[in-house]
């Protein structure tokens, strides 16, 4: 579903240029941004850039992912 609605003229603008860096649309940035700060809200003990890179990974292939091999205390 898409929906319009009215932003900043500067938000737009940060939204542009951080879509650009970040390889997304400006809708998808502006979108990403929501989601961060809803997470953030929703979970004010966790670091912000922690919430990012957890947000960011779920949309990663999970066919990239290299297993976790925990390295033993006694070796």
């Amino acid at each position: 579903m898409s929906t319009a609605i009215q932003i900043d003229d500067d938000l737009y603008v940060m939204a542009k240029q951080a879509a650009q860096g970040e390889y997304r649309s400006v809708d998808a940035q502006i979108a990403f941004w929501a989601r961060v700060g809803k997470a953030a809200l929703d979970n004010p003990d966790l670091p912000i850039e922690f919430i990012m890179n957890l947000l960011i990974s779920k949309k990663q292939d999970r066919a990239l992912a290299e297993p976790f091999i925990p390295v033993s205390k006694h070796d």
